[in-house]
């Protein structure tokens, strides 16, 4: 997997997806320009009959800022071009994103000129992908009608998205209550659990209070660890194994998605179960990952985008989707490590989720 250049704006992970399978959208040319497609004012008449007008050949500028070079969020990314690359085929036109990709290294002096490129660019569109990119995208945007598709907001309603004009989108909110259950079904007497997230993190905020509440329902004790940075992760690791909990929670946490490669030895070790938000977690060494197939929500997330270039959608006319896969992601090495019958934990999973997949450890994926 490469790593970007702060703003430097190139295609990358598309060797990590197979073609999925294609929608089914009209085999026709796309819209007239997005930017009169998707302004927020305009009517979906107008829109569609620029539509109908355009020809085949045409070529879309896409923006596609991704927050931090982390597991979840590339997976998106390599899944939003993936998809793109076979819609285009398809309609006859292309979507170009190599162009106009970056990532910010979750730095917000990155995000703001990022966004000042892409809106000086004329894109299009712009893909944003987790909350703080959407929000800084959305900034940038404003006066202009270059509409805002984000990927991975876990609350749009708390961020601000919901109801805004020229912003729609994919979330990849969590089930919490579902995870603590896989907790419980494979710890039933457990009676103090970890918390493990990032504070500056909206995406854990809802997901801890649900957890929260969840633990003080059921009478077990809670100790809360946070970081913002993969060594402060580690240390806040290191620190729920001192305090004795035997698993650990943590939500679609940005910071600690980026650390896991870090960290799971270290609970491996001590015999730490850590339970996590996100499949990508459990390809990176955690235990559990339960949740939101990011594939799928990339996947989504560009069919958002062609719906908005070549369907003569706005933004209006597509409101934000969710999703709840209800699928817990093993890793049976991790498993095996931690002295647990991967037999007897699917079996304990099997009320509270719809699929049980089973993962290795994956540096690259």
């Amino acid at each position: 997997m490469k790593t970007m250049n702060k703003i430097t704006r190139r295609s990358f992970l598309k060797a990590a997806l197979g073609a999925a399978a294609v929608s089914a959208f009209s085999l026709t040319g796309c819209g007239g320009s997005a930017s009169s497609a998707a302004a927020g004012t305009a009517s979906s008449a107008a829109a569609s009959s620029a539509a109908a007008s355009a020809e085949a050949g045409q070529t879309f500028k896409v923006g596609i800022v991704n927050y931090v070079d982390h597991a979840s969020l590339n997976q998106i990314v390599a899944s939003v071009e993936s998809r793109l690359d076979e819609m285009g085929k398809g309609k006859g036109v292309t979507f170009d994103y190599a162009d106009y990709y970056a990532n910010a290294q979750a730095d917000q002096t990155n995000l703001n000129q990022i966004g000042a490129d892409l809106v000086a660019d004329d894109v299009d569109v712009i893909v944003a992908v987790a909350t703080p990119t959407a929000a800084t995208m959305l900034a940038a945007v404003e006066d202009t009608d270059i509409p805002v598709v984000y990927s991975a907001v876990t609350d749009p309603s708390a961020a601000g998205f919901d109801g805004e004009e020229n912003i729609t989108g994919t979330s990849d909110a969590l089930n919490t209550d579902a995870i603590m259950n896989l907790i419980l079904a494979v710890n039933p007497d457990i009676d103090t659990i970890g918390l493990l997230y990032d504070l500056s993190q909206d995406a854990s905020t809802q997901a801890i209070a649900d957890a929260k509440a969840f633990c003080d329902s059921k009478g077990i004790k809670y100790v809360e660890k946070n970081g913002t940075t993969t060594a402060e992760v580690q240390m806040a690791a290191e620190a729920l194994i001192a305090a004795g909990v035997k698993a650990v929670f943590t939500p679609t946490d940005n910071t600690v998605m980026t650390a896991e490669l870090s960290i799971y030895e270290t609970f491996l070790d001590a015999g730490v179960q850590h339970y996590t938000g996100a499949d990508s977690f459990a390809l990176n060494g955690a235990f559990v990952g339960y949740g939101v197939d990011y594939v799928q929500l990339g996947e989504a997330t560009a069919d958002m985008v062609v719906e908005l270039l070549c369907e003569g959608k706005t933004t209006a006319d597509l409101p934000y989707q969710t999703f709840d896969n209800g699928i817990a992601t093993i890793n049976t090495e991790t498993c095996k490590a931690l002295g647990l019958d991967l037999d007897t934990v699917k079996k304990a999973f099997e009320p509270y989720c719809t699929e049980v997949v089973e993962v290795t450890t994956q540096e690259n994926f």
